[in-house]
């Protein structure tokens, strides 16, 4: 199908990387330009040589740490306008009530407040010109609360009614906002936590794919997935999608069983 995406241009956080970089992947093949943010110049680097020659896209990016607020307006501003924001940039641990403070609050800052941050900057500039789409990455937690994930439920949960309500809103300036919710999905970082259980359980790494054939269609979610759902949502042949999540978690989040978890 044909997106309508080419010359666009869109900005990507946590776009080295992952899902970040699986839906830069798929935007640059529709055509678009990029702008990639993330905290690593080292990974930012390879993702635009790899863009750039593959897909002939124009990358532009920025190593910043999108925790800070300072850096959050430096990038908006350096920016200037987009079409597609893909708030995609954070990682909140696995834990219970007695998460350390600490490490709650730096994980808010990243995955909440920064979502909160770039969303002001950009879509007062979205409204003003009568156009753009805001897509948010957030997590089937925010609908499945587990015990041992508690700030990483209450964060998605969070995130989740700031898409509903702003996207109820922003169609009087012609303007989407919706998300993503994705569920256990192949990214780098998951295979090495899934690795590291199979050493434990099985004495070998490589057998790590047995334990995720619990999940729904015997398998996870993979990068393309999501990062293609990404692309359809931000695209004019969704255009009637506003203030909408979608799950893509292979129905995991709507059994009425548990799944036995490794959180």
């Amino acid at each position: 199908m044909e997106l309508g995406l080419k010359g666009r241009r869109a900005l990507v956080t946590g776009g080295s990387r992952g899902i970040g970089y699986g839906v830069a992947r798929v935007l640059a093949a529709e055509g678009c330009e990029l702008v990639l943010a993330s905290r690593n110049p080292e990974s930012l680097a390879a993702a635009r040589k790899v863009l750039e020659e593959r897909c002939g896209a124009r990358v532009a990016t920025h190593a910043a740490d999108l925790s800070k607020s300072a850096n959050v307006i430096a990038l908006a501003r350096e920016c200037g306008d987009v079409d597609i924001l893909v708030n995609n940039a954070g990682a909140i641990p696995q834990g219970a009530i007695d998460l350390d403070e600490q490490v709650w609050r730096e994980a808010w800052d990243l995955k909440v407040f920064g979502f909160i941050a770039l969303t002001r900057e950009v879509y007062g500039r979205m409204c003003a010109r009568g156009s753009g789409v805001i897509v948010n990455v957030l997590g089937n937690a925010g609908e499945r609360p587990t015990p041992n994930y508690v700030a990483g439920s209450m964060a998605n949960a969070a995130l989740m009614t700031m898409t509903r309500m702003m996207g109820a809103e922003s169609v009087r300036h012609n303007v989407r906002v919706v998300a993503v919710s994705p569920g256990y999905t192949e990214t780098d970082r998951q295979i090495v936590r899934w690795k590291a259980r199979a050493k434990a359980e099985f004495g070998d790494e490589n057998r790590w794919r047995e334990l995720t054939a619990v999940f729904p269609f015997g398998r996870l979610a993979t990068v393309d997935e999501v990062a293609n759902s990404v692309a359809f949502l931000a695209s004019d042949c969704s255009g009637y999608t506003s203030g909408a999540i979608l799950t893509i978690d292979g129905g995991f989040s709507r059994r009425a069983g548990q799944i036995k978890e490794w959180l």
